[in-house]
């Protein structure tokens, strides 16, 4: 009997503070359900890393991260997988993000 399950590749990025975070790596394509999220706009390298190009957070991650102005940006640097970490309470988002962002510094969040 084949019980193959379907398993998730998970990243950890450690923010500024030292807190880790386990995020979900999806195909940059991948489509959302409405849900509050921070998402990192990554490059998969060939010894299996991500480049972290840009990080945000939304409180609708069905639209966000597929319509975004820095699109031109991502496209730039080769961004092809969503790292997601699933966070409803907006206030946990934006600390999350300001602390990634001061850690990995991505070159689409700078400009």
């Amino acid at each position: 009997m084949n019980t193959q399950t379907s398993v998730k590749t998970t990243v950890v990025l450690t923010g500024k503070s030292g807190a880790k975070y386990s995020f979900v790596v999806y195909a940059r394509a991948q489509k959302f359900n409405p849900v509050g999220a921070i998402y990192v706009m990554s490059k998969r390298l060939d010894d299996g890393r991500y480049s972290i190009i840009y990080i945000g957070q939304t409180g609708d991650l069905s639209s966000r991260p597929l319509n975004h102005h820095r699109t031109a940006c991502f496209d730039k640097h080769g961004a092809d997988h969503l790292l997601i970490h699933v966070e409803q309470d907006a206030k946990k988002r934006l600390a999350i993000e300001t602390d990634l962002i001061q850690a990995y510094q991505p070159p689409c969040n700078g400009q």
